[in-house]
Order: C-alpha cells, then sequence, then structure tokens
C-alpha cells in the first residue's frame, strides 16, 4: 500500500524522532520540528510514535492512494480534502483505491504532518528514516514518488483535541553556558521584551525581532566554539536571539543565553512569521519537573481519541447509507 506524490510543496520531508549519538560526528538529530505532532498521528493510528511521517512546512501536496490505506493528519492545520470533499484535522481517515488526498497551505503554525498507518517505510540512515537536508542526509520529497507504508491494522475516524502551539507564546528556558555572560540587566530586559519570529527561519533555526537594542554577553568575541543543540538560543552578531532547531549545527562561537525546554520546542517551531515570542526562566529542577510531566502527557495521548463524527454536509453518498433502521409501527 502506498502514496503516490502528484504535487508537492517545496519543503516537505520525511521525518520520524531524528537520530541520537552523532553530535560527535558533527551529525545533529534531525526530525520533526513538532515531536508533539509525531505522538499525536500515532494515538490516532494506534501505532508506535517512532513510525516517519511527511513533514510539511507551509504547503502539503496532492497525493493518489494504491490501495485501501488509513492515514492522520496533525500539526499545523493545512487545508485537507479527499476527492474534494473536506476532511478534518487531527483526525485519522481511510482511503480506497484512487483517491485522491489534497493537502493546502497552512491555516495557523508552521508544520503539518501526513501519517500513514504503518508509517513511511522509507530506507533508513543511522536508525532513522529522517531527512537532513542540512547534512545532506536523504532528499525533499518530490513528484512522482511513491511513499510506501508498513504494515497496518486498524481503525480510522478518529479525531484527537490538539494542543494550541500554532501563534507563538511563551517559551520556558533554563540557564545555558553563557547565560552567566550576560548581566542581570540583560537577562531582565531578554525576559521582559516580546519578540517577533523574523523571516529567516528553516529547520536550522529561527531568528527572532524586537524593538529597542539588541542583547549583547561580555567578552563575547573571545568565546570559543563549542557543542550546542537544539533549543539553543543564540545571540548573533546582531543582537537578535536565534532559537536552533532539529537541523542546527553541531558547533557554534555565538553566545546562549538561553536554552529552550524540550516541550516547549514544539511551539517554538511551529510559531508562524510575526508571531509573538516570550521566554521565561525556570530553575532547573522545575525544567526536569516539566520534562517528565511532558513525557507523561505524551504517552497518555491514545486515551484522549475518540470517534469522528462527519458532518453530513461532508458524506457526498449520504443517501446510500441506511440512516434509520428497525422501524416499528407507533399503534403495535
Amino acid at each position: 500500500m502506498s502514496l503516490i506524490v502528484r504535487r508537492i510543496g517545496p519543503a516537505c520531508t520525511i521525518q520520524d524522532q531524528g537520530r541520537e549519538g552523532f553530535l560527535d560526528q558533527g551529525l545533529s538529530r534531525s526530525g520533526a520540528a513538532d515531536l508533539r505532532a509525531l505522538h499525536e498521528g500515532a494515538a490516532l493510528l494506534r501505532q508506535k510514535p517512532d513510525l516517519a511521517a511527511l513533514e510539511m512546512a507551509g504547503m502539503g501536496g496532492e497525493f493518489e492512494v494504491t490501495a485501501p490505506l488509513r492515514i492522520a493528519l496533525t500539526g499545523a492545520p493545512m487545508q485537507a480534502s479527499i476527492d474534494g470533499s473536506p476532511v478534518a484535522w487531527n483526525a485519522s481517515h481511510a482511503l480506497e483505491k484512487g483517491q485522491r488526498l489534497s493537502i493546502g497551505a497552512v491555516l495557523r503554525g508552521g508544520y503539518g504532518y501526513l501519517h500513514l498507518g504503518g508509517g513511511i517505510a522509507s530506507e533508513p540512515f543511522l536508525g532513522s528514516r529522517s531527512a537532513h537536508l542540512a547534512a545532506r542526509v536523504g532528499r525533499a520529497v518530490a513528484v512522482g514518488d511513491t511513499l510506501a507504508n508498513g504494515p497496518d491494522k486498524g481503525e480510522a475516524g478518529m479525531k484527537i483535541a490538539a494542543e494550541d502551539r500554532f501563534g507563538g507564546g511563551t517559551l520556558r528556558v533554563v540557564a545555558s553556558f553563557q547565560t552567566a555572560l550576560f548581566d542581570a540587566e540583560t537577562l531582565a530586559r531578554f525576559e521582559a521584551t516580546e519578540f517577533r519570529r523574523g523571516p529567516r527561519a528553516n529547520r536550522m533555526g529561527m531568528q527572532l525581532d524586537s524593538d529597542g537594542p539588541g542583547f549583547a554577553a561580555k567578552g563575547q568575541l573571545n568565546i570559543l566554539s563549542e557543542v550546542i543543540s537544539p533549543g539553543d538560543i543564540q545571540m548573533t552578531g546582531t543582537g537578535n536571539p536565534f532559537i536552533l532547531l532539529p537541523e542546527c549545527q553541531t558547533t557554534g562561537g555565538y553566545p546562549r543565553i538561553a536554552t529552550v525546554l524540550p516541550c516547549d520546542l514544539p511551539r517554538a517551531a511551529q510559531t508562524p512569521p510575526g508571531g509573538a515570542v516570550r521566554f521565561h526562566f525556570v530553575p532547573l529542577d522545575e525544567a526536569v519537573t516539566l520534562h517528565a510531566s511532558w513525557l507523561k502527557d505524551l504517552a497518555r495521548l491514545s486515551s484522549r481519541v475518540e470517534p469522528l463524527v462527519r458532518d453530513p454536509h461532508d458524506i457526498p453518498d449520504l443517501l446510500s447509507y441506511q440512516l434509520i433502521g428497525g422501524v416499528v409501527s407507533a399503534n403495535d
């Protein structure tokens, strides 16, 4: 069973939870920008969250089904239809052979996800199916590609309430290696400033803009390059914060004022252009508690899945259904 790509956006890639353990070899983990979306799709399809899905940045595509297939749609809401009939986001659907799935532009946020029952069965590399375009691992999905899926069985027609993380908001952070190089006044101003996601953003990272002067650390020109990871907030030479995302480089010399908690990285990645962002420092012990709570919440997502009630206006063959059965006379 598979999908044939008939039309596709320019930045759609296959992503799973990424590959760990290769920072010392210059390869960051990559993986889905919104890990929560992977777990939501897995919950909808009753499968493991480590399976690969199609990550769609800003724009989806059109796909033709070659055999009966279950799908789920999660992440940033996008316009979606099957054979021209609109279908719900944050839900699973069943497609028959020959049907066409169309996914349009993002409505809020940045990254939408198409999950297949059984996951996308592409060739793994170093234990992951994630493309890492910055490192030239894999490539973007193109017109004519076939997205094959793994073994699958189960139901469709389910929905899940999604956490609203597609408009920016407050990102919780902990102190990083160079936080102490920023004086108390600068740190207070950083936490009090409302930033906007700027135009410079991709899977490597996103720049934030703000009104007023930039942010600088003491002796920042003398900082040596060292290991960095997704979530680190570097201060560029212009004094603008730059949040590192899954395809970030593995070393860097810009001062890091803080690090975004993993549980808030999906919100950071899904912030749309111009979206407002604030930062809030939390102690390390609180950050550990928040992370543990987030992992437990992900594990409980399957318990929040419920049947999807379809709108009769979205059922083109409504009259072919037996809507009433077992009718008896009121006089009997």
